[in-house]
């Protein structure tokens, strides 16, 4: 029999922490009151405010990244996913931004779901890193990744 030592081993702080921020998410969407509209838009002020609370540069990615996806997926919804900014169609996350500090990571990263279709061939990413040297290419080039996810 496992102690509880031992179990917690499985998981790293950062890790617990992102499961207690999902767990807060979908406790704060079941109880948010109100119309559809109006629950989506309490949803991307939170994404807006996590953004915000980021360091940098994190931030500033993760703010890039925001402003292409509005501009590229205005459909999608923006909304938290264990604690990361993250835009789902019909409810299911397509893709995520995970800041570099939120698991003491070397980099940020831009990952995407199931739901994204990027599908070529029988192997392909599903995430990359985004370092603070990200430039106007690079920003294109996750234009463009956005497209083809919800296309």
């Amino acid at each position: 029999m496992a102690t509880t030592k031992q179990s917690d081993a499985a998981f790293t702080e950062e890790e617990r922490a992102a499961m207690k921020e999902h767990a807060a998410e979908v406790k704060r969407a079941r109880s948010t009151k109100g119309t559809k509209a109006e629950k989506a838009a309490a949803e991307a002020a939170a994404v807006v405010e996590k953004i915000a609370a980021m360091p940098e540069p994190d931030k500033g990615l993760a703010e890039r990244i925001h402003r292409i996806a509005l501009e590229v997926a205005p459909d999608l919804a923006p909304r938290l996913w264990y604690g990361m900014p993250a835009y789902a169609k019909d409810g299911k996350v397509v893709f995520f931004f995970q800041d570099a500090a939120k698991f003491k990571a070397r980099y940020a990263t831009l990952g995407f779901q199931d739901p994204a279709q990027l599908d070529d061939g029988s192997f392909w990413p599903t995430s990359w890193a985004v370092t603070p040297e990200f430039s106007e290419a690079d920003e294109a080039t996750v234009a463009e990744l956005i497209r083809r996810a919800v296309a």
